[in-house]
């Protein structure tokens, strides 16, 4: 009787077991019989939200090219003031897509409740080409040729608590300079830290493309070594996507993660590699933000898309830690949990990996 209730408990415990982990798993797009993804059954919106930075370069392409429309996907960009508001838009599933930028008040929303996670990559420097940077003053050039030759200057920096600092701060390490070494010279706009430079008020600024490119154009800044050098893996934006994008519409939001990845790679064949049609996709990405000049796509560093899309989740991890160290983030996160790219995983496993 013993041995015949043990087996019965061991049985009851696996299908437990069973029971839990599918629970678990996440709904998987249906797939046709050859394996591709059929176009939806009915024509879908998804909502992004995308104010026209380069990084939305995989949206706009993939709109433009019909990606989104083989599929039956319609897209929509709506536009909000700050994250703040995008946020808890994007939680409650109000918006399915968006753009993320790391800071300490990013991940103390998330904390404090907004429920988001990190789908795929949406911005991170290239080696050599870093699309955000340091610059020095044009007239200090050749007094401020190494890192080391930071130390006692004026840098300025756009945010205090978010990547623009994270970044100063590997620079700094890099140099073997103290923070207190330095002046950081706290400045929002990216336009006025060129006035300020004109006018030698700052020495150095953590600028971003098209600036850096127009203000060498103009002969106020130089490029001060590359952000590869001290943080090759600097996850700068992610791609953001509702809890109920992935899961209540989870046939919807493979394909439009699909369609999102042939853009990107369309991006990185242009601009990485010097294949494909540069003057498509220049066009395009004129069209869609603020630099309409299309010489100065070919001369700009442009921002770094990942053709498969995955983010560098270590960084997104020291990220957090630093502003913890900080001071500007109390609370414990589950990055395991805000971290998933498993829609990613699941669009390759129909379009493939990219071959650089």
């Amino acid at each position: 009787m013993k041995k015949i209730i043990g087996c019965l408990l061991i049985s009851i415990l696996a299908i437990l077991c069973l029971t839990s982990c599918q629970q678990e798993e996440k709904p998987k797009a249906e797939k046709a019989s050859d394996g591709e993804l059929p176009p939806l059954e009915k024509t879908e919106k998804v909502v992004i939200a995308e104010d026209g930075s380069a990084s939305g370069a995989g949206f706009y392409i993939a709109k433009d090219k019909g990606y989104f429309e083989k599929y039956n996907i319609e897209v929509e960009f709506a536009t909000f003031g700050n994250s703040d508001e995008m946020l808890p838009a994007v939680a409650a599933g109000e918006v399915d897509v968006a753009g993320g930028v790391s800071s300490a008040s990013f991940f103390n929303s998330i904390a404090q409740g907004i429920d988001v996670r990190f789908i795929a990559d949406k911005g991170h420097n290239n080696k050599g080409n870093s699309y955000f940077t340091f610059v020095v003053r044009e007239d200090l050039k050749d007094e401020i040729k190494d890192y080391e030759d930071v130390k006692g200057k004026r840098i300025a920096v756009s945010t205090k608590n978010a990547v623009d600092d994270y970044i100063y701060h590997k620079m700094l390490e890099h140099a073997g300079v103290s923070p207190n070494e330095t002046e950081f010279v706290l400045m929002s706009d990216f336009a006025n830290m060129m006035a300020a430079m004109s006018n030698k008020q700052i020495d150095l600024a953590l600028q971003i493309e098209p600036l850096i490119t127009q203000g060498e154009n103009k002969g106020i800044h130089t490029r001060f070594g590359d952000a590869t050098d001290y943080a090759p893996k600097a996850q700068i934006a992610m791609v953001l996507g509702s809890p109920k994008f992935l899961t209540d519409r989870r046939d919807v939001a493979v394909r439009f993660m699909a369609a999102y990845l042939e853009g990107i790679r369309d991006y990185h064949d242009v601009f990485m590699k010097g294949t494909g049609d540069e003057e498509e996709i220049i066009s395009i990405m004129a069209n869609h933000t603020a630099l309409k000049d299309k010489e100065q796509w070919v001369q700009a560093g442009v921002t770094g898309l990942n053709p498969n899309g995955t983010i560098f989740e270590e960084d997104v991890i020291q990220q957090y830690e630093f502003y913890k160290e900080q001071g500007a983030i109390q609370e414990e996160l589950d990055f395991d949990k805000i971290i998933d790219m498993s829609l990613v995983e699941e669009a390759i496993e129909v379009i493939g990996t990219y071959q650089e």
